[in-house]
């Protein structure tokens, strides 16, 4: 569980490491809600699983990373536009998810897997960059669990789609 981990320290900390955890939670947070969409839509149990599992692993990443922001005393997201120099922020188009929205059964999890392929795929080169660059530990070690279980994940649903 992360809610112990440090970061805490305002100081410790770079514009990488601030960048990092505000686009992760927007991020997370539009996983959070693709993730719930599992919950009715899905055939299959497993799909649902993992789903289930996504979904609390990155509300709780979430709480964390807000938490080390306030303490960081920097906003919880950056203003729109704000790192655009960093490439932007990576995220699921919109008309994706309402079709996701609409699909059910063995149509919906075929796109549902490969959408959030694609999505756990962006936060692992998200926190590449933050292992890269950033300087605090515990985000820093927050970004290689990030690495670890997205990819660990996306082979997981790789498997699922056959």
């Amino acid at each position: 569980m992360l809610a112990g981990c440090g970061g805490e320290k305002s100081g410790d900390f770079n514009d990488e490491d601030v960048m990092f955890l505000q686009m992760m939670v927007v991020h997370h947070g539009q996983g959070v809600r693709i993730a719930r969409l599992a919950d009715e839509r899905a055939a299959r149990s497993d799909v649902r699983t993992l789903a289930s599992a996504i979904e609390a692993t990155q509300i709780n990443e979430i709480t964390t990373m807000a938490r080390w922001l306030r303490n960081w005393r920097r906003p919880p997201t950056a203003p729109p536009g704000g790192h655009t120099a960093h490439g932007g922020m990576p995220a699921t188009p919109e008309k994706e998810i309402k079709t996701l929205e609409k699909a059910h059964g063995t149509a919906f999890e075929r796109r549902f897997l490969n959408t959030l392929i694609a999505h756990q795929d962006d936060a692992v080169q998200l926190a590449r960059a933050e292992v890269a660059a950033g300087t605090n530990p515990s985000a820093r070690d927050l970004a290689d669990r990030v690495v670890r279980s997205r990819t660990a994940q996306i082979q997981q649903m790789r498997g699922l789609l056959g």
